[in-house]
């Protein structure tokens, strides 16, 4: 592996580990606060910006739309029924950073209880979902997609609640954009979320599909 200081928001190493990323080298990325992402270029890098992008679920307000439909099963809602299905359908788009490789890393992942998927069904057809990594008390929130009104949003709330109701401390969001600020997201320094991850880290929380 080779360093490489790309300076501003990210620090990025590449990744030189065939197709893909073995589970015990994913997982421990994750416990320093580094993420993968593919790139234009066709490398796959690793990520650790300043400032990180986190929901704070201690003063998170749920969107209120996406909870009423929540609550009135609008969709139904599963954990961990159609992982590869999500992350699929979360990198079918035009520019992604989830490629093959990244991909099939995470399904990796999920086979060895580490990544988590949320999925809202409507009429027996996936039609929203989101999915990321749980370790400790920290949930990593990678991506989501909606194929139908609000889908997505409904299966991210059902996240948040799910999180804080099982006492997860930290939801990571990694970089900031329009979308997940107007859902809560914020801003911390680097110093600062590593902080709360090794707080997270060491709970004994655990997610429970």
């Amino acid at each position: 592996m080779v360093f490489i200081h790309a300076g501003g928001k990210s620090t990025l190493m590449d990744v030189q580990l065939g197709v893909t990323i073995p589970v015990d080298i994913l997982l421990g990325a994750y416990r320093k606060g580094w993420f993968p992402m593919s790139h234009p270029d066709g490398n796959l890098y690793w990520h650790d910006p300043d400032p990180r992008a986190i929901f704070p679920l201690d003063t998170l307000k749920t969107d209120r739309r996406s909870l009423r439909m929540l609550r009135s099963n609008t969709y139904e809602i599963t954990v961990d029924k159609a992982f590869e299905q999500v992350i699929t359908a979360c990198g079918d788009r035009k520019e992604t950073w989830i490629d093959e490789r990244v991909r099939d890393s995470y399904v990796d992942l999920h086979r060895a209880g580490h990544a988590h998927s949320v999925e809202a069904w409507r009429d027996g057809a996936l039609v929203g979902g989101v999915y990321g990594v749980a370790i400790g008390g920290a949930f990593f929130a990678e991506s989501m997609f909606h194929r139908m009104n609000n889908a997505g949003k409904v299966a991210l709330t059902y996240l948040f609640e799910r999180s804080r109701e099982l006492g997860f401390t930290l939801m990571d969001s990694q970089y900031l954009n329009d979308f997940t600020e107007s859902l809560g997201a914020v801003e911390v320094p680097r110093t600062d979320f590593r902080k709360m991850l090794a707080r997270a880290l060491d709970s004994p929380v655990r997610w429970i599909s």
